[in-house]
């Protein structure tokens, strides 16, 4: 990364337990390797909280208005890679992100067949049953969103490999290895 190169931002989309927080949390370890200064966000971290707003299901409004406040703090701190992990549905969901980060923004999709999907997901919620159902009915519902609107610059297999693997190859398809 040469020196005054500007500042700019990943948001790594994918449905419920494609990998987006792992490899996030893997390119920001890849980063630091590099010795780039970046910061790691997780974009469910942003909306936790309950109830939601009534027509806002998943919070996207309080999401949006932390990470505006949060990207912000790590830009000044000296960031120049801000990694998130999260979904985007629509464009206009896109494009809110990008204005609240308010730097160049790439998007990456991790694609995971669903059947792997719901592996990952029986291991992760294995003693969650109402939890597991939950998650397993929106894997599906999400790829299909996912996929027919396309808000995504490249699209990444994450099916196989290491989390490390996927993490290059997130890097090396938005320009950033």
């Amino acid at each position: 990364m040469s020196l005054g190169e500007p500042s700019r931002a990943l948001l790594i989309i994918g449905t419920v337990g494609a990998g987006k927080t792992s490899v996030a949390d893997m390119v920001g370890d890849l980063l630091a390797d590099a010795g780039v200064a970046h910061a790691v966000i997780d974009l469910d971290a942003l909306r936790r909280s309950w109830p939601p707003a009534p027509g806002d299901r998943f919070n996207f409004e309080v999401a949006v208005r932390n990470l505006r406040c949060v990207a912000g703090n790590y830009l000044e701190a000296g960031a120049v890679r801000l990694v998130m992990a999260g979904v985007a549905e629509t464009r206009e969901e896109r494009r809110r992100y990008a204005e609240a980060v308010g730097i160049e923004l790439a998007v990456c999709r991790l694609r995971v067949e669903l059947p792997v999907v719901r592996q990952r997901l029986a291991r992760r919620h294995q003693d969650e049953g109402e939890a597991l159902r939950w998650h397993l009915d929106r894997s599906g519902e999400l790829d299909r969103i996912l996929e027919e609107a396309q808000v995504e610059d490249a699209v990444v297999e994450a099916g196989e490999g290491s989390v490390s693997e996927v993490a290059e190859a997130v890097l090396k398809a938005v320009g950033w290895s």
